[in-house]
């Protein structure tokens, strides 16, 4: 009896240690393989508009890595054109009507023209400082509300310094008599 648990025994572990070792031919090489996704993405694949060649060479813009192509579909813009809309409307550039007032009162001191490269390489610094403890750092432990606290506005307080001051805020909820 003991004998046929032990010949059962190594039996099994046998099986299983070569069972580990196989290379997975079903999964991995076999034929039987249907979510390869070596191939194209028939659902990925866009229809373009058709190419033209451009009246003057030097009138077509630069490329740009990632950025559009002439012949890339622009479903918005055919949409506005189709409606009898102007489709240039649709890429923003410079500064709408609306927002040229607050703008011009933003920029009234002096307007930077580097200052997101300034401002990131201020954050790599900041963020350099305050990384957090050791044990923190090693558990992955998030240390960012802590380190920008400082930083944050409480928006109560500044609520009650404003109506303090006289400044109207209509766009705060009114205060509660207890």
């Amino acid at each position: 009896m003991a004998k046929v648990k032990i010949t059962l025994l190594v039996t099994l572990v046998s099986a299983l240690a070569v069972t580990g070792c196989s290379r997975g031919e079903g999964k991995l090489g076999g034929m039987m393989n249907l979510r390869s996704g070596s191939g194209p993405d028939e659902f990925a694949i866009l229809p373009t508009k058709p190419l033209e060649a451009p009246s003057d060479y030097t009138a077509l813009p630069e490329p740009t890595p990632g950025g559009s192509n002439l012949t890339d579909p622009t479903p918005q813009a055919d949409a506005v054109a189709a409606m009898g809309g102007n489709p240039k409307r649709l890429n923003r550039t410079g500064i709408d009507r609306g927002d040229q007032g607050i703008v011009a009162a933003a920029s009234r001191y002096g307007v930077s023209s580097d200052i997101r490269t300034v401002l990131a390489e201020e954050d790599i610094e900041f963020r350099k400082r305050n990384r957090g403890r050791l044990l923190e750092r090693i558990f992955g432990v998030t240390v960012y509300f802590g380190a920008y606290e400082p930083q944050t506005l409480d928006r109560y307080s500044e609520l009650e310094r404003m109506r303090r001051s006289g400044i109207r805020t209509p766009a705060a909820p009114p205060d509660v008599a207890n």
